[in-house]
């Protein structure tokens, strides 16, 4: 993670008090646009499974390519964003007892 921005999270949290709140997109949180990518590039991902999209050994190289993409071309992010959404959309749902809601999320039932 940046120095910088663990000194200011550090600052943020101090004395734990757990209604503190950080944006995860350090920048422009409240817009939808591909500064989540720059951020992750500059190593300011927020979230550590974030970051490891471009930093980590095993799943770097599989996403660092498209992190980087989408960090210098806004429209392909949002155009592909737009298309996984419309996919994510068509997707059946499972019916009654096709699936299962978990109890706990790391395991079947």
């Amino acid at each position: 993670m940046d120095p910088a921005l663990a000194s200011s999270l550090q600052q943020l949290c101090r004395g734990g008090d757990g209604n503190q709140t950080a944006a995860l997109d350090a920048g422009s949180a409240d817009a939808f646009d591909n500064h989540y990518f720059k951020n992750l590039l500059a190593k300011k991902g927020l979230l550590s499974s974030d970051q490891g999209l471009v930093s980590s050994p095993d799943g770097a190289a599989a996403t660092r390519a498209l992190v980087q993409a989408y960090s210098y071309n806004s429209q392909r992010f949002l155009c592909d964003f737009g298309d996984a959404m419309v996919r994510m959309g068509n997707i059946a749902p499972l019916t009654g007892s096709a699936g299962q809601i978990r109890k706990k999320c790391s395991a079947a039932n």
